[in-house]
């Protein structure tokens, strides 16, 4: 769970569910596709449906972080976006290293999405000699793995991001924590081990395929 303290200044904290936030996230991107398409008002009712969630936890969500919206009117797009942004702290960059440049690795690289949301990445590295040097996209070069330590002190990043092979994710975890980076999403197909004071994020495909296959199943 997430804690975030009190609006009145208290230092009593309150959990905020880990479904909250990822309910969060989504509002985030759908306001943006709301103020894209010119929406500037919508009621609390049309959007808890276009979110595809119940009212009742669209407002619990929010309830969370304060009140937003006007009884009888909804929510200003624009405003509640640059609250929401706020929330889940993308009003600034965030920099991140990426380690594995394969196919996933540059794609992600590539991904005009993450740049659009204030993700950055500063640096790329690999262990194989061969990608040593090559640009991956404009100003970013792949270097090599035991520059992580030296380019997470340089180049100030945040987040670390894991795209290797799952025989070396645990390895490279190690090394961005020992580098000082304290969050990483792996994309990895194993959870790797970290301290408590470190957060990391896995993404697994197969787990969602397999959820994907059970309800396809279910339907047939």
């Amino acid at each position: 769970m997430t804690h975030f303290p009190h609006s009145n200044g208290m230092e009593k904290q309150i959990k905020i569910p880990e479904a909250t936030i990822d309910r969060i996230a989504l509002y985030y991107r759908i306001l943006e596709d709301l103020l894209a398409q010119g929406v500037q008002v919508i009621s609390s009712q049309k959007f808890a449906s276009v979110c595809r969630i119940n009212p009742a936890q669209v407002r619990k969500d929010l309830s969370f972080f304060g009140e937003f919206g006007v009884r009888g009117v909804g929510y200003n797009v624009r405003d509640l976006l640059m609250e929401i942004k706020k929330i889940l702290v993308s009003d600034r960059e965030w920099k991140l290293g990426i380690v594995g440049l394969g196919n996933m690795g540059k794609a992600l690289v590539r991904d005009e999405n993450f740049f659009r949301r204030g993700y950055r990445f500063v640096a790329a590295f690999d262990s194989d000699p061969a990608k040593i040097g090559q640009e991956v996209v404009k100003d970013l070069f792949i270097r090599s793995m035991a520059e992580i330590s030296l380019a997470t002190d340089q180049l100030r990043i945040e987040i670390g991001v894991i795209t290797t092979p799952p025989l070396h994710a645990q390895r490279v975890a190690d090394l961005l924590m020992d580098a000082g980076i304290m969050a990483i999403l792996n994309f990895s197909a194993i959870q790797v081990r970290k301290p408590d004071c470190c957060l990391v994020h896995n993404v697994d495909f197969t787990v969602n395929l397999d959820n994907l296959a059970y309800h396809l199943k279910k339907r047939s």
